[in-house]
């Protein structure tokens, strides 16, 4: 299968590198200096702080272009309007690899229904400059699946083959059939998390204020109360009726942890971060309006 990786930030430079060492035909679309970084070096990966880095040789392209039987996109919410534009003409299936809460049609509606896929990648880690600086794996990431699923949340035999092609890289892939519902239900955690985190200027300063983090699960308990269906997984669930007292140092033991470090929680660019918060919080609003 012919993979091409539509961008270039933290995850797209992951999932390629990870395509790519496993032997798999795939190619990262990059522009600007990221795209003239990337045809000098590589991607650029170290664990965490390691001073090691490694260079990953992965074909680079400026601009999308047919013959891929599978492009996934990874940027942010704000950015998927151009990338629409881009592929419409084009062939192949689309996976939209990306915070979401909109469903499959405004998708389907530019680039065609029956192209349309939805999912949500793992893993995570920061930009140092060129170099991405990626959480180090462990027992339980190695067991956090990477969902997939068709907007109908039908078991296809293309869904199959791309769940087989991630696994073949090492990357827990599974077939999710509420991948809409999924989606939904991480961009109702998401967006208080992250507005709280870029109000109080990163998430170690969030941690340090515990009045901060009550205001924040209060937001988030009305933001998954207000989804169409029930949080997906269930256990989200659980931040609706735990007592503060066992929710908040749990949050704050989080916000002080490696992997809150090394995510997009430390975004390194606040005004995307911001950017793209706003754009899933439009889209939460959309749906409880039309509820």
């Amino acid at each position: 299968m012919k993979l091409l990786v539509y961008g270039a930030g933290v995850l797209g430079s992951l999932l390629a590198a990870r395509m790519h060492d496993a032997g798999h035909d795939v190619a990262l679309l990059a522009r600007g200096e990221r795209l003239a970084c990337l045809r000098r070096h590589g991607i650029q990966l170290a664990e965490e702080d390691s001073p090691v880095i490694r260079e990953v040789p992965v074909p680079v392209v400026e601009n999308p272009a047919g013959g891929y039987d599978l492009i996934a996109v990874l940027v942010r919410a704000h950015q998927v309007d151009p990338v629409l534009e881009s592929i419409a003409g084009l062939d192949g299936d689309v996976l939209f690899l990306h915070a979401w809460a909109a469903g499959a049609e405004p998708l389907g509606a530019v680039i065609g229904h029956e192209r349309v896929l939805l999912g949500f990648p793992t893993g995570g880690g920061t930009m140092d400059g060129d170099v991405v600086r990626h959480r180090a794996t462990s027992f339980v990431t190695r067991r956090v699946p990477m969902p997939i699923g068709e907007p109908g949340g039908l078991d296809s035999p293309r869904l199959q083959r791309i769940v087989r092609m991630f696994r073949t890289a090492g990357i827990n892939a599974k077939a999710e059939p509420r991948m809409d519902a999924w989606l939904k239900t991480h961009a109702a955690m998401v967006v208080p998390l992250g507005q709280a985190v870029l109000a109080a200027g990163g998430p170690a300063a969030l941690a340090g204020d515990p009045d901060a983090v009550r205001d924040m699960i209060r937001r988030l308990r009305q933001s998954l109360a207000d989804l169409p269906t029930p949080p997906v997984p269930r256990g989200f669930a659980a931040v609706l009726t735990l007592p503060d007292a066992v929710l908040v140092p749990a949050i704050r033991r989080f916000l002080r942890s490696p992997t809150a470090t090394h995510s997009g929680l430390s975004n390194t660019s606040p005004a995307t971060e911001a950017a793209e918060l706003e754009r899933l919080a439009d889209q939460l609003r959309a749906q409880k309006r039309a509820r």
